[in-house]
């Protein structure tokens, strides 16, 4: 197996991915190329065929966010950088997807390519805790209010009664209106049974 290439560049797009890899010491660059899907199995593919080659650095471009698939399936196999996409524009006209892959491989190496932080595991974990947590909060404070002015439009006032609606007390008293308003339905619909006579035919 020849382990010559050591460096690759993927141009990420929804459903397909140009990867290239070349070897990153000779002076001019000579680049092997290929296509690979975007589904799990053909991103296994893609690290055992990146690890046949002893690839050891990544660099991978995408203005959306597909690369997070790509990132996980190779992180921790190879260090990986993320290119900012203005950064690796190319020339109008010329716009391909290998092209584009080798143009990152050159800008990385010459230093000229804008990288994206991408936070380690651990932190990329911490930060959607919290900013689930934070989402969460959001939106039972919306949630709230909905509910506050839907009772004031029935002008039923039960935030002069509890501060939180959605606390335990809150819900309490929400569950009791609604079955209240269940067993009048029931209690209506019984009596129009029995008191309205059936119209003749």
């Amino acid at each position: 197996m020849d382990l010559q290439y050591n460096l690759a560049g993927i141009d990420v797009h929804k459903r397909m991915l140009a990867v290239v890899v070349t070897n990153a010491r000779d002076t001019e660059l000579q680049f092997e190329c290929r296509r690979f899907g975007t589904a799990i199995s053909e991103l296994r593919h893609l690290l055992t065929w990146l690890q046949d080659r002893a690839v050891q650095e990544v660099v991978m471009e995408s203005t959306a966010q597909y690369w997070r698939p790509v990132w996980l399936a190779l992180e921790g196999h190879c260090r990986l950088h993320l290119a900012q996409a203005r950064s690796n524009r190319g020339p109008r006209g010329r716009k391909t997807d290998f092209r584009d892959a080798q143009r990152a491989v050159s800008r990385l190496l010459s230093g000229d390519l804008i990288l994206s932080y991408v936070p380690e595991p651990e932190q990329r974990c911490w930060r959607t805790l919290t900013r689930t947590k934070y989402q969460l909060t959001r939106d039972r404070i919306r949630l709230q209010s909905q509910l506050e002015s839907l009772l004031e439009e029935c002008q039923i006032k039960l935030s002069s009664v509890v501060s939180d609606l959605l606390g335990a007390s809150g819900r309490r008293m929400l569950r009791a209106l609604a079955e209240a308003k269940r067993i009048r339905r029931s209690w209506l619909s019984w009596a129009i049974n029995v008191y309205v006579p059936a119209m003749p035919n």
